[in-house]
């Protein structure tokens, strides 16, 4: 399963080239209930295999209780690239989405 082209970003890390993606619109669960975070689609951008889903431990912009907005930068995507890559994730492989969750800024297994 492949993510959109449209609204993508651009990321290179060890020397791969990647496309990410964060929904910009929110989900029902995501706005109404103090309880949405941000969630992130990653794959490489040429001939893309396996898609890695990122359940970041960052609150939405639109979530009821969000008082104060912790943005995702590419800094945050490179280093996350990097950990599902240690983590067993093989961008180039055909298979079913890798999914992670993030808890104090390391990956784990979802």
């Amino acid at each position: 399963m492949t993510i959109p082209k449209k609204g993508t970003r651009k990321i290179e890390v060890n020397e791969l080239n990647f496309r990410w993606l964060i929904r910009k619109k929110a989900t029902y669960t995501q706005s109404d209930y103090g309880i949405g975070k941000l969630h992130v689609a990653i794959e490489l951008e040429e001939d893309p295999g396996t898609s890695l889903f990122i359940y970041t431990d960052r609150k939405h912009p639109k979530d009821i209780g969000t008082e104060i907005v912790n943005p995702i930068k590419p800094f945050d995507i490179s280093n996350w690239i990097k950990q599902a890559l240690d983590l067993g994730w093989n961008p180039s492989e055909s298979g079913k989405p890798f999914r992670t969750k993030i808890v104090n800024e390391r990956m784990e297994l979802e």
